[in-house]
């Protein structure tokens, strides 16, 4: 699962947002799909550039993760990389191409759970669950006596 790092919480709502807004999401362009998206917001690529990345190898985003080498040299595998630097893991961006991951969908309703992976308003949905998910678990990984060490010292 992602980490747990407000930037990872940040551009999660800023890629539901920028797809609730776009009249270019296409679940079938590697560039403006669910992982595109995000590879944008985080890369600052553009949906060609991605799409085009993604060309010199094979199959979706699923595929191209499953062969995902970092020492390839192809541009995509480097796209890749970048995202798994920046705090994501394969299994996080697989399942963010398909809506699938059980402990995102288990924060949606039962009756909302049934996502559809090229319906934008779907991606928006499993993405908010995504970061109100990660919200949670950063809160509870606050430890307010040691934000309130440092105060009591002044006092």
């Amino acid at each position: 699962m992602a980490r747990v790092r407000p930037e990872i919480i940040e551009v999660i709502r800023k890629t539901a947002d920028k797809i609730r807004k776009s009249g270019d999401y296409q679940w079938g362009h590697m560039g403006a799909c669910n992982c595109g998206f995000l590879a944008q917001e985080i890369t600052s690529l553009s949906k060609r550039e991605i799409h085009s990345f993604a060309m010199e190898g094979h199959g979706d985003w699923n595929e191209q993760l499953n062969d995902y080498c970092p020492t390839s040299g192809l541009k995509m595998d480097d796209l890749i990389s970048d995202l798994l630097n920046f705090g994501f893991d394969i299994d996080d961006l697989k399942h963010l191409e398909r809506l699938s991951d059980p402990k995102v969908l288990r924060q949606l309703p039962i009756n909302k759970r049934n996502l559809k992976q090229n319906n934008k308003a779907d991606v928006e949905t499993y993405l908010t669950a995504m970061a109100r998910m990660l919200e949670e678990r950063l809160a509870n990984k606050v430890n307010l006596v040691e934000l309130l060490e440092p105060h009591s010292a002044l006092s």
